[in-house]
């Protein structure tokens, strides 16, 4: 059985590569981390585990490396779509995917470390990542501000009643809008939506300069 920490701070995208993960029967996921002191913590709870931690933690990579090597445990680091493979090709890790990895790859790459070896997830080429642009920027021409903006709160983790408080109007208005994003994105879910987003460069950008204009509090329960 293979033990997994999973650390991200973005909580759609980790709640999706943790359902990835928890169908398959050989695999464990015994930690959920948001932040570096939580995955510190979950790194010396948990023994002989593979650690699968996002870049945008901003964690201390060498006193990672360091504590996972104590604990015998490997390191695969999910790094934006937009950096370098040579900028952890020094850091004694792994394994390193990138937040565009499908389901099957990031699969390959957890057994593959599991197993002692190391996986270098390849960038795509140019036609590939034009093409998924290509994708982003007719989705995004096709979402009215108000959509977008409310593809940028999903993305987030708000609920349909912190959106609906947020731009002030009913939750049943936010689920109508939803229904028409579904039908422009092809995607049948808010799961699905924030991860068709995610890697999509051109809407993500979208998604966030729209997020970042509006400065929000979610709602705690």
């Amino acid at each position: 059985m293979t033990k997994i920490i999973l650390a991200d701070n973005q909580s759609i995208y980790r709640a999706g590569v943790a359902k990835t993960l928890a169908l398959q029967d050989d695999i464990r996921i015994v930690a959920q981390c948001t932040d570096s002191d939580r995955l510190m913590q979950a790194v010396r709870t948990f023994r002989s585990s593979v650690i699968l931690f996002a870049s945008s933690l901003l964690v201390d990579i060498p006193g990672l490396v360091q504590s996972a090597r104590m604990a015998t445990s490997k390191l695969i680091v999910i790094a934006e779509n937009t950096e370098s493979l040579h900028t952890y090709a020094v850091s004694s890790l792994d394994g390193v995917i990138f937040r565009d990895v499908t389901g099957g790859a990031l699969l390959e790459c957890v057994h593959s470390v599991a197993a002692g070896q190391t996986y270098l997830q390849e960038k795509s080429g140019r036609s590939l990542a034009e093409e998924s642009d290509a994708v982003g920027a007719r989705v995004r021409d096709r979402l009215t501000p108000k959509e977008i903006k409310i593809v940028a709160l999903i993305v987030q983790g708000y609920k349909n009643k912190e959106i609906a408080r947020h731009l002030g109007t009913t939750e049943q208005v936010i689920k109508n809008y939803l229904r028409n994003v579904y039908d422009k994105t092809g995607v049948s879910d808010r799961l699905e939506l924030a991860l068709f987003t995610i890697h999509h460069r051109t809407l993500a950008d979208a998604a966030a300069r729209a997020g970042g204009q509006m400065e929000l509090q979610p709602e705690r329960a």
